[in-house]
């Protein structure tokens, strides 16, 4: 899966040489999550509405903080110069990290090793739910942040639950441990609270993972066999994706993602 997704990553940064960002096909046909279309399509959920929110403007340097292994910000803008700043050193072996743009550092988001005003844009993807000193990671991302440049962020938000939990006790992890398991210290954001955080203009807002669609998201990171989980999220296809479609940036979801400019 390594090599496929890399090769993915190269081809669209080969195709698309004009300045922006990727096209959403070609974005969203990079999905680094296994099964896209069934077990994986949250994270297809997630891609658009970054996508959606995401300026489509030519950025020269582009900080990701927690960009880990999924590549996301290198996939959304193939032209740029990225460095991914993480936590976890092992993600410097990924296959998203070893591209000739993509510089991966080893270090916190609430000590950014970079001088004032470096970057175009920031981004920080299913970030701030894991960090303890969230105003800090904020406060670095807005300092190494060049005026008029963009944050971008996605992060659970008050409906992050498993909304139909009392019929799907028996296979659900809990809120607690999954929250747990997931390294979360807090479950999300709402608007108002993440504009109070950031403090910023916010340009955009979409949602993702509607009420329906989290339905194959929790069979999907539920306690079923691989085999039973791809199946039933197989047999929800024709429901998850007439509600993917559906879906529009104001609707309810359990994740947003927003832009905000300095």
């Amino acid at each position: 899966m390594k090599s496929k997704n890399l090769k993915n990553m190269l081809t669209v940064s080969q195709k698309f040489n004009q300045a922006g960002k990727a096209p959403l096909g070609e974005f969203l046909a990079c999905n680094p999550f296994p099964e896209p279309l069934t077990i994986g399509f949250f994270y297809r959920e997630k891609m658009r509405a970054i996508h959606r929110i995401t300026p489509d403007k030519s950025f020269q340097d582009i900080l990701e903080v927690g960009g880990g292994q999924s590549g996301l910000t290198a996939l959304l803008y193939p032209q740029a110069q990225i460095t991914n700043i993480d936590f976890n050193p092992e993600y410097a072996q990924s296959p998203c990290n070893q591209q000739e743009r993509v510089r991966f550092v080893c270090g916190d988001a609430t000590a950014l090793p970079f001088a004032n005003q470096s970057f175009d844009a920031v981004t920080m993807f299913d970030l701030l739910e894991h960090v303890p000193d969230d105003k800090k990671a904020v406060s670095e991302a807005l300092r190494v942040l060049r005026p008029g440049g963009f944050l971008l962020i996605s992060t659970p938000n008050e409906n992050w639950r498993f909304p139909y939990y009392k019929l799907m006790k028996s296979i659900c992890p809990s809120e607690t441990d999954i929250m747990a398991e997931w390294g979360h210290v807090r479950r999300g954001y709402t608007l108002t609270e993440l504009k109070a955080l950031i403090n910023l203009p916010c340009q955009q807002s979409a949602t993702f993972i509607n009420p329906l669609t989290v339905l194959g998201h929790d069979i999907a990171f539920s306690s079923l066999s691989y085999r039973w989980r791809k199946l039933l999220c197989r047999m929800l296809s024709p429901l998850t994706w007439m509600s993917y479609y559906l879906h529009k940036p104001h609707f309810k979801g359990t994740e947003t993602a927003s832009t905000w400019q300095k």
